[in-house]
C-alpha cells in the first residue's frame, strides 16, 4: 500500500506588507549615455516612464522589517550609495534588510555626479537628489500602508531569455549576441501579495534577461521591456504595482535586441507580462493547498482531491554576509588606466576606460574584494541580492541546491562591480571575461558560499 500523497500548496509568508511607487522620470535633455556605441550622450524623449517601487514585508507583530525596491536604474555602483542608503536611513533599518534591486535597464539616465563635463551632466546632481527624495518618501509610505497579508510563489517558464554568447565566424572570440544553438535557463518567478480581503496589494516577477532591447541608437528613456511586462501584468491586477527583480542574466538577453524600435522593446515586455500571468493564474488562492480526498469510482477510479485552508510561514529572517575573491593578476592600476584614458582619442575605447576607472575606484587598489551578499527568508521563500553580474548557472545551482524552496537569486542589488562568468570561459575572448576584476572561479566560489548560507538560513 502507497504512502498517502502529501498535500499540495504554494511557498508561502503571512504577515504586514505595504508597497508604494514613485514615478522617477528624469528631465529630458539629462545625460544618458550606457552605449560605448552611442554617438549622442543626452535623451532626446521618454519611451515609458522610470519607476521606483517599494515593497516592505514585516512579521506579524511588526517587529522585524525589511524593505525591497524595484527600481528602473542600470545599477547602483558602491553598495553604501545614498540610494541604499536613503531607504535604510528612512525606516531605520540595518544595512541587512534593504535590498535595491536595479532592473538594469540600459535606457536610463545618469544619476550619480560625474568630473567630466558632458552633455546633460548638469541635470545630474538635480535628478539624484530627487531619487533620494523619491526613495524617501515611497519608505516611509510602503511602511505605513502595511496591512495583514499572505505573499505566495510560483514558478513558471518564459521564453523571452537566450544565451548571447556567440562564437564569432569570422575569429576565435565570442561576440554578445543572440546563440540560437545554446540553451537558456527559462525559469520565472512570480509572486502575488494578497490582502485579507482577497485584493492583491502588489506582485513580483523575477526573471533572468538582460533590459538591453534598446541599445546605441535609442535616444528615449525606457525601463526597456520590463515596462511593458509590469503593464500587462498590472492590467491583469487592477492595477497592483508589479515589481521586477532581474535574475542571473550575466549571459541571457532576448533574441532580438541592440534596436532603436519601441514595437520590439513593447513586444518583448508582453512576452515576459503574458509568462507572469500565466505562473499568477496557476496559483491557488491565499493560504490555501489541496489535499487529498480519496477515490471515486467512475468508469475509473478518480483520485480527487480538495481545497483547505493552513496558515502560511510568518518566519522572516535577514543575513548580510561577505565573500572574499580574488582579483586577477594582470588587472590594471587606477593611475594607469587614467593615463590610458587621457590619450585615448576613439569615443568608444573612452567610454570602456571610463568604465574601468570607476570600477577600480571602488575595488581599491588590493588584490581581493569582499563581495556583499544579502539574504532573505520569507517564509518559506529566500530571496539572494549581490552586486554583480552572474551567470545563470549561479541560480541553477542554488535552486539545485534547495529543491521545493521559491529561491530568486539577484544581479545588481544595492551596487554593481563586474560580470561573474564559468571558471571554463576563462580562457576565451568574451566580453565577460576581459570585462570582470574577478579571477577564474570567483562564480563558483561565490556559489558554494551562497548555498551554505542558503541551507543555514531555512534551518532557523
Amino acid at each position: 500500500m502507497s504512502a498517502r500523497p502529501h498535500p499540495f500548496l504554494h511557498a508561502g509568508f503571512a504577515g504586514r506588507i505595504g508597497v508604494a511607487r514613485r514615478d522617477i522620470t528624469a528631465p529630458v535633455g539629462i545625460y544618458a549615455r550606457n552605449w560605448g556605441a552611442a554617438a549622442h550622450d543626452a535623451c532626446e524623449g521618454v519611451h515609458r516612464p522610470l519607476t521606483a517601487t517599494v515593497l516592505v514585508l514585516q512579521n506579524a507583530s511588526g517587529g522585524e522589517t525589511l524593505a525591497l525596491v524595484s527600481i528602473d536604474l542600470i545599477h547602483g555602483g558602491d553598495p553604501e550609495n545614498v540610494l541604499v542608503r536613503a531607504v535604510r536611513d528612512e525606516l531605520k533599518l540595518d544595512p541587512a534588510r534593504v535590498m535595491l534591486a536595479f532592473t538594469h535597464t540600459h535606457a536610463c539616465p545618469r544619476w550619480e555626479t560625474s568630473r567630466e563635463d558632458l552633455p546633460g551632466m548638469s541635470l545630474v546632481p538635480a535628478y539624484g537628489a530627487r531619487l533620494v527624495q523619491e526613495l524617501r518618501e515611497a519608505g516611509r509610505e510602503a511602511l505605513a500602508r502595511a496591512e495583514p497579508a499572505v505573499l505566495t510563489w510560483r514558478y513558471g517558464r518564459c521564453a523571452l531569455a537566450a544565451v548571447r554568447d556567440l562564437p564569432d565566424p569570422d575569429t576565435e572570440r565570442l561576440v554578445t549576441g543572440f546563440h540560437p544553438g545554446a540553451s537558456a535557463d527559462d525559469t520565472l518567478l512570480a509572486g502575488r501579495v494578497t490582502n485579507a480581503s482577497g485584493r492583491v496589494m502588489a506582485t513580483l516577477v523575477h526573471y533572468a534577461c538582460h533590459p538591453t532591447t534598446f541599445a546605441w541608437q535609442n535616444k528615449l528613456l525606457s525601463p526597456d521591456w520590463p515596462g511593458a511586462m509590469r503593464e500587462v501584468v498590472e492590467g491583469a491586477t487592477d492595477g497592483a504595482p508589479c515589481l521586477f527583480l532581474q535574475g542571473a542574466s550575466g549571459e541571457l538577453a532576448p533574441r532580438e535586441q541592440y534596436t532603436g524600435d519601441p514595437s520590439i522593446v513593447d513586444k518583448n515586455g508582453r512576452q515576459a507580462g503574458y509568462a507572469a500571468l500565466a505562473a499568477l493564474e496557476d496559483m491557488l488562492p491565499p493560504a490555501t493547498r489541496l489535499e487529498y480526498a480519496g477515490v471515486v469510482e467512475s468508469g475509473a477510479p478518480l483520485a480527487t482531491w480538495r481545497r483547505a485552508a493552513y496558515a502560511p510561514s510568518t518566519v522572516l529572517r535577514a543575513d548580510r554576509f561577505e565573500v572574499e575573491l580574488a582579483l586577477k593578476d594582470d588587472l590594471p592600476g587606477l593611475v594607469e588606466l587614467q593615463a590610458r584614458q587621457e590619450s585615448e582619442r576613439d569615443r568608444a575605447l573612452r567610454e570602456r576606460l571610463r568604465r574601468k576607472i570607476a570600477l577600480r575606484e571602488r575595488l581599491g587598489e588590493g588584490r581581493t574584494h569582499r563581495v556583499p551578499v544579502w539574504l532573505w527568508r520569507v517564509g518559506d521563500a529566500v530571496l539572494l541580492g549581490q552586486i554583480n553580474e552572474t551567470y545563470s548557472d549561479f541560480q541553477r545551482s542554488l535552486r539545485a541546491a534547495a529543491p521545493g524552496v521559491a529561491l530568486a537569486p539577484m544581479n545588481v542589488v544595492n551596487g554593481s562591480m563586474g560580470y561573474l562568468p564559468p571558471r571554463e570561459l576563462y580562457t576565451r575572448d568574451v566580453y565577460p571575461v576581459w570585462q570582470t576584476p574577478y579571477a577564474a572561479g570567483s562564480l563558483e566560489k561565490l556559489t558554494a558560499a551562497c548555498a551554505e548560507r542558503v541551507h543555514a538560513i531555512l534551518k532557523d
